[in-house]
């Protein structure tokens, strides 16, 4: 594309950022959609995050992306944030207006369309999620807002787990979430159950890694959705497998929430032809 005095700035802001797949993202879409727009990463040293926000307003960025371990922080810099990202307390796109940014989150929307394209039920289902950081904060909101029955919370840190699961059950008015130590996996009904892996463990480059590697456990799974996306079939995965479920990677979701921003950033709608597109480049890139 011809950069020139009409191009507009999108990007996103973390620490680290070096690593991020998003520019595949909305570089295609922009390319596809003959957008005049270019998307970059930025890095954000800590200490710097509300300088870096009003410095991108001044230069007139059009929109932003906030990845960790800023998704919370970020707030305090915003000029006012929508409902559904203002409940769940967490940020990962902000869009400009008049008077400053605009905070949104897609990360809970990627996922429950990446997991309702994988035929995931929510409603009156009960659920595992491990972990309680930024990734299964949104997985533990989506739970509540589809109407999960009972959502067994497993956190290396209790206490953790224990206030994620109070600011969850309070929003929506009901005691879904439970909070289990991860030590307690022993603890839960026999059920088979859908389960969400919202922690790092297994992430590039340390692959062999899984939160839990008892195959006891993995008897209680008959879906499960790993929010990492590299490597594409993490060891949570393969344990999941082996025990008889089934098993999907993050990329769609990946996908989904830069799709959806990328929507919010134009006031846009992607066409499907273009989200193919960017979906098999994404595929390429994780294989690579």
């Amino acid at each position: 594309m011809e950069i020139n005095g009409y191009t507009r700035l999108c990007g996103l802001i973390g620490n680290p950022v070096e690593h991020t797949l998003s520019p595949v993202i909305h570089n295609t879409v922009a390319e596809e959609m003959h957008d005049n727009l270019v998307y970059v990463p930025f890095h954000v040293e800590q200490g710097n995050l509300q300088k870096a926000i009003a410095g991108a307003y001044s230069l007139n960025v059009l929109g932003l992306n906030v990845t960790v371990p800023y998704k919370q922080a970020v707030i305090p810099c915003l000029d006012c944030v929508e409902g559904l990202a203002e409940k769940i307390g967490a940020v990962n796109t902000l869009v400009r207006t008049e008077n400053g940014f605009r905070g949104y989150n897609t990360d809970m929307m990627g996922l429950y369309r990446a997991m309702e394209e994988e035929g995931i039920a929510f409603e009156a289902e009960d659920m595992i999620l491990l972990g309680a950081g930024g990734a299964a904060r949104a997985a533990a909101f989506l739970c509540a807002e589809k109407g999960a029955k009972r959502v067994y919370l497993l956190n290396r840190s209790y206490e953790k787990a224990a206030v994620l699961a109070e600011e969850v059950n309070r929003a929506y008015e009901r005691d879904c979430i439970l909070p289990m130590a991860l030590s307690e996996y022993e603890k839960l009904p026999e059920e088979k159950m859908t389960a969400i892996q919202g922690t790092s463990a297994g992430l590039y480059p340390n692959t062999e890694d899984a939160v839990i590697l008892d195959p006891a456990f993995y008897q209680h799974i008959s879906k499960a959705y790993d929010l990492i996306y590299k490597p594409e079939e993490t060891r949570f995965m393969k344990l999941v497998k082996e025990a008889g479920g089934e098993a999907y990677c993050g990329i769609r979701m990946l996908l989904y929430q830069g799709i959806i921003a990328y929507e919010l950033f134009l006031d846009t709608k992607v066409p499907e032809n273009v989200i193919r597109k960017v979906s098999a480049l994404l595929q390429e890139k994780v294989k690579g």
